[in-house]
């Protein structure tokens, strides 16, 4: 199976960044699609990005232009620029390839 490792959360102010971290490890056959969602109080989980082995990218609505997903081989990372009190939720990697992986979750908090 496979394990995630999610790091670089944390709190920031407003207008601030903030970058995190998935590694992912184990039994890995073939490259997976990786990204995030995200979650927060209250509401339902929702995309952030996911990134395939090739490199392409998907976004959810509105996030492209603050967010930017990359990644090198099996560790994917998301650069989170901008930060807005909205953005505050826990952030779930989570990695897709035959079945779906999560993360334990890390949290991000953007407040004044």
């Amino acid at each position: 199976q496979v394990q995630l490792v999610e790091s670089g959360g944390g709190f920031v102010q407003p207008g601030g960044s903030l970058r995190l971290s998935c590694a992912a490890s184990g039994k890995i056959f073939t490259p997976g699609v990786m990204g995030w969602h995200r979650q927060a109080s209250g509401k339902q989980r929702e995309l952030v990005a996911t990134i395939d082995s090739g490199g392409t990218t998907n976004y959810g609505n509105a996030l492209k232009g603050r967010f930017t997903i990359s990644r090198d081989k099996n560790t994917a990372y998301l650069q989170m620029n901008s930060l807005e009190p909205e953005d505050t939720a826990v952030y779930y990697c989570v990695y897709a390839a035959g079945k779906l992986t999560w993360g334990q979750g890390t949290q991000v908090t953007v407040s004044s």
